[in-house]
């Protein structure tokens, strides 16, 4: 029984989540890339010594959900100094490459109390194609510089900053989530001087206990029995099934994946960790959004995915799967299967990946990739690339998903132009992406109608139309192209997405070049509906 009266647990957990939410705010206001300073694609969390996390903030959950992987990766090794470790191996704690987790230990007199973790997505770590998320990869070298776990100093910091483009970027971005966790360990030792080591270490338990009790009590609620759902991804050669049986049996939810489609050899590949946080996720929402955020709330959930299928991807013999789209998509698709079979609208279930760039930033970079191919939509083309960062002749990255239509909620119509599900981050404001970056925004507006009808309607999509004023790469990531969001309970799906350059469609997982004046429109998906729509 706890030894902590509820007035304190609340003040603790009070006091936890506003360490996570300070180091939020430390990573994204000295961040240098847009990415993070303007979209906050960046996370945070806080875990005890035995690597279970204890609180999280309210960020992006395809990172926060799989981050407990990547400090479990770290937890055997020394930790004595208490150096930084930094890793991205999506088969070794990480999720795709371009999500970079800086994991510090926090120790008190010498003592282990836990770990401060930071993790942001860079829009660059070398690979193919400058935003390192090619449309088109079959292979993680494809996809950039893999970092397995790696204690970083100063010399870690340089070299490895040095082998992405706009090294200076990568490098500031780096620090920023050094400082976070700076932050972090600083407010947990302020808060082992005020309770004690000792009286720390019981909240972080009873927080886990707590989140658990709540968790198991919300799962209590739902009706026991199994559940059934089955979706598709859209991988260019056809469609991939994924097969969901979700079982309530009391306190506990069982969420089984067998029959799902293997292991693919294209990037839609999954790591345990992603498809474990998609499933965390929408047993959020399916429960109780207040419970405190952490591992105790997913202690009653049981996943099983069959080893080597995409859901569960591995490494075979002399073959690393190509996992860029698995992050982003996958996962949405797994929160969708989730959400679907407890009988709930679809969201747009993409994040509607883009990446834009040039060569050029990197010595090491343009000595070994000086050309870049134009890729499936004209080959043939190449772009040189140049030895000084900048949009104007240099050599950027640039990295945004899009908002989109969420499905429609029990009572009430879906929010319209939202990132849906495992995004959460904001756009990139037009006055900053013009600053920075040479593309010009033509239009970006609401998709009007693109959200399914029924008694509650689903969100609106939305149009981002984009004129490139240099010559540029793109890579297009995205889904909902070929099957709409659907609705339920008698809701209409939603509109699925569309993608076009000049006019002229485009597929939606696609790479290639952007001459100047070209534009690339993308138009995102609505969300489905739910009820039937009232007879006039």
């Amino acid at each position: 029984m706890s030894r902590l009266d509820p007035i304190q647990l609340q003040v603790l957990t009070g006091a936890l989540r506003a360490t996570c939410e300070e180091m939020g705010a430390v990573l994204i206001r000295s961040a240098r890339s847009s990415n993070i300073k303007e979209r906050h694609d960046a996370s945070t969390a806080l875990f005890d010594a035995r690597g279970e996390m204890t609180m999280q903030a309210e960020h992006i959950p395809v990172h926060l959900g799989s981050m407990p992987a990547a400090v479990h990766a770290v937890l055997a090794e020394d930790h004595s100094r208490g150096d930084p470790w930094v890793l991205n191996d999506p088969f070794a704690g990480g999720t795709h490459l371009p999500d970079i987790t800086v994991i510090t230990p926090v120790l008190v007199d010498g003592e282990l109390l836990g770990f401060a973790a930071a993790r942001a997505h860079h829009a660059d770590v070398g690979g193919r194609i400058p935003g390192s998320m090619p449309a088109d990869s079959r292979t993680l070298e494809e996809e950039g510089i893999v970092i397995g776990p790696t204690r970083l100093d100063e010399t870690a910091l340089k070299e490895l900053s040095a082998r992405m483009r706009q090294p200076g970027e990568r490098e500031a971005d780096l620090r920023a989530q050094l400082a976070a966790n700076r932050t972090g360990a600083q407010r947990l030792r302020e808060l082992a001087r005020t309770v004690g080591v000792d009286g720390l270490r019981e909240a972080f338990a009873e927080v886990l206990d707590y989140a658990e009790r709540r968790a198991r009590s919300s799962i209590r609620a739902l009706p026991d029995g199994e559940l059934e759902a089955r979706d598709a991804l859209e991988a260019p050669e056809g469609d991939l099934e994924l097969c969901l049986r979700a079982r309530v049996t009391g306190e506990r939810l069982i969420l089984d994946f067998a029959g799902s489609a293997p292991q693919h050899p294209g990037n839609l590949n999954c790591p345990l960790a992603v498809t474990r946080s998609a499933c965390l996720f929408a047993a959020r929402v399916l429960t109780d959004p207040d419970i405190p955020p952490s591992a105790g709330a997913y202690r009653p959930i049981e996943i099983v995915v069959p080893e080597g299928s995409i859901l569960n991807a591995r490494p075979t013999a002399g073959h690393v799967p190509a996992v860029a789209a698995g992050n982003v998509e996958t996962s949405s698709r797994v929160a969708d299967l989730v959400l679907a079979a407890f009988g709930r609208a679809q969201g747009q279930g993409t994040m509607n990946n883009l990446t834009l760039g040039a060569l050029g930033g990197s010595a090491e970079e343009d000595r070994t990739e000086g050309h870049i191919s134009a890729g499936s939509s004209s080959a043939g083309d190449r772009m040189e690339g140049s030895s000084s960062e900048g949009p104007s002749s240099g050599g950027f990255s640039y990295y945004e998903t899009l908002g989109g239509g969420q499905g429609a909620c029990p009572d009430a119509d879906g929010p319209s132009g939202v990132h849906v599900a495992m995004s959460n981050t904001l756009n990139t404001p037009i006055e900053a992406l013009e600053r920075e970056f040479p593309v010009r925004v033509l239009e970006y507006a609401l998709r009007r109608d693109s959200g399914g009808a029924g008694a509650h309607r689903g969100g609106d999509g939305v149009v981002r139309e984009l004129q490139a004023l240099r010559e540029m790469t793109y890579s297009l990531i995205a889904e909902r192209r070929r099957h709409a969001p659907r609705g339920a309970r008698g809701g209409e799906p939603g509109r699925p997405g569309h993608d076009a350059i000049d006019g002229r469609t485009i597929p939606g997982k696609s790479t290639g070049v952007l001459r100047a004046g070209q534009r690339l429109r993308i138009e995102t998906p609505g969300g489905g509906g739910l009820g039937a729509r009232p007879e006039p």
